[in-house]
C-alpha cells in the first residue's frame, strides 16, 4: 500500500477524530461494510443551547512530506539546509541524527561535505560543525525550499547567492550572531549553531515564510519489499581512503547504520547512531573547474542509482525535474520510500558508477 504524503498531512488527525466519534454510541453499518456516524434518535429533542463537552479538542497531526512520519500538531516550518563539515577533525558531528534528509557529496581535494535538511524536528540543540558553500550545495538545499546555512563559500557560490538574491544565513556575513565557536575544537572545525538560533535568524531576516517543499512517496512501514537483491551491508568509496563509508542493516531498527572508516558514526553529544531507513546512492558527472580543485557536479542529467532499504537493494535511476528534488525511479515510476530518514550519497560516474559501491548480500 503506497501513500502520497502530500495528500495526507491531516490523515492521522482525521483518523483520531473518527475514533472519538465512534466511542459516542453504536454505529450503523452501510452496505459494503462502510460505517456511518451515529444517528440521533427522532424522539430525543435537540437541546436549546450547546452542551459543553468534556472531551479534548483534537488537533490535526502534520505528516512530514520528507520523512513520512508524524511531525506534531502545528504546521511545519520552512526547511533549513545546513552545510556540515566532514573533514576528519570535524568528526563526529552534532545534530545529524535529527536531520530529515542527509546528503554526502564531494568537494575539492577529494574531501566530502554533508548537507543536512532540517524541518520536522524542532529540538536540535547543536548542529555542526558548519562549513562553506559551493554552487551545487546551494542547488541541493534550494530544491527543498530551504534556507541555506553556511560559513563562507567559493566565489562562484557567492555570485549565485548575491546575483539570485538567495535567502541564506552566513556566519561570516550578517548572520554571525546565530552561530558560536566551541572551545573543544580548533577552527575551522568548531563552528556550531542550533535549530532555535537558525529559526530566530530566519525570522529576523524575513526568511521564515512559506516555501515550496516537495513531498516524497512513502509505503506502509510493514510492507515487505519484493524484487530487490539481498543487501545486508554495503561499502561506499568516494576518492580518498579517509572518506570510505559503510552502511549495515539492522533488522530490529529497520534501518541502515552508518560507519566511517571502520568506526560507527555516532552523534558527538547524544551518542545516537547516524542511520537511515532509505539510502540512495547515485552517480553524477563531476568536473574539476580550477587549480583549487573546485568541482561542478551535474544534478540535473539523471543517472544510475541504487536504493537500499529493508536489507535489500533496488537498482534504478535518479531523476530530477525542473523545480523538483532528486527522486529514485525504477521502470519509469518513482519508488516508494519507507517512513524515516533518507540519505543520498553522490559519487562520480568515473571510472564507473558501480566501482564506488561494494554490496554484501548477507
Amino acid at each position: 500500500m503506497m501513500l502520497n504524503r502530500s495528500r495526507s498531512r491531516l490523515a492521522a488527525g482525521i483518523l483520531l477524530a473518527s475514533l472519538a466519534l465512534s466511542a459516542c454510541g453504536p454505529q450503523a453499518t452501510e452496505p459494503g461494510g462502510v460505517s456511518s456516524a451515529p444517528l440521533l434518535s427522532p424522539a430525543a429533542p435537540a437541546p436549546a443551547t450547546p452542551v459543553p463537552s468534556s472531551s479534548p479538542v483534537l488537533s490535526p497531526v502534520s505528516v512530514s512530506g520528507l520523512t513520512g512520519l508524524p511531525a506534531g500538531d502545528t504546521a511545519l516550518p520552512r526547511p533549513l539546509a545546513v552545510m556540515i563539515n566532514n573533514a576528519p577533525p570535524a568528526r563526529p558531528q552534532s545534530g545529524l541524527t535529527k536531520a530529515d534528509l542527509l546528503y554526502e557529496v564531494l568537494a575539492e581535494g577529494g574531501i566530502t561535505r554533508l548537507i543536512a535538511i532540517y524541518q520536522s524536528q524542532a529540538d536540535v540543540p547543536k548542529i555542526g560543525p558548519v562549513r562553506s558553500i559551493r554552487p551545487y550545495l546551494i542547488d541541493i538545499g534550494g530544491s527543498y525550499g530551504g534556507v541555506t546555512v553556511h560559513a563562507g563559500g567559493s566565489p562562484a557560490a557567492y555570485a549565485i547567492l548575491q546575483g539570485e538574491h538567495k535567502e541564506d544565513l552566513d556566519e561570516i556575513g550578517r548572520a554571525g550572531a546565530y552561530f558560536w565557536r566551541d572551545k573543544d575544537r580548533k577552527a575551522p572545525h568548531n563552528l556550531y549553531t542550533s535549530a532555535d538560533k537558525l529559526r530566530a535568524g530566519a525570522e529576523r531576516f524575513g526568511y521564515d515564510g512559506a516555501a515550496n517543499v516537495p513531498d516524497y512517496l512513502f509505503t506502509d512501514p510493514d510492507y515487505v519489499p519484493v524484487g530487490g537483491e539481498p543487501a545486508s551491508a554495503f561499502k561506499l568509496h568516494f576518492l580518498l581512503q579517509s572518506y570510505t563509508v559503510d552502511y549495515k542493516y539492522d533488522s530490529a531498527s529497520r534501518a541502515y547504520a552508518r560507519w566511517v572508516n571502520g568506526k560507527q558514526h555516532l552523534d558527538k553529544d547524544s551518542g545516537e547512531p547516524v542511520e537511515a531507513a532509505n539510502v540512495i546512492v547515485m552517480g553524477t558527472d563531476h568536473k574539476v573547474l580550477d587549480e583549487a580543485g573546485r568541482l561542478s557536479v551535474n544534478l540535473e542529467l539523471g543517472g544510475e542509482a541504487m536504493l537500499f532499504q529493508r536489507g535489500e537493494v533496488i537498482r534504478g535511476r535518479w531523476v530530477r525535474k525542473a523545480g523538483d528534488a532528486i527522486r529514485f525511479v525504477q521502470g519509469g515510476k518513482e519508488a516508494a520510500l519507507y517512513p524515516g530518514v533518507t540519505h543520498f550519497l553522490i559519487v562520480p560516474n568515473t571510472p564507473s558508477f558501480e566501482s564506488h559501491v561494494t554490496v554484501t548480500a548477507s
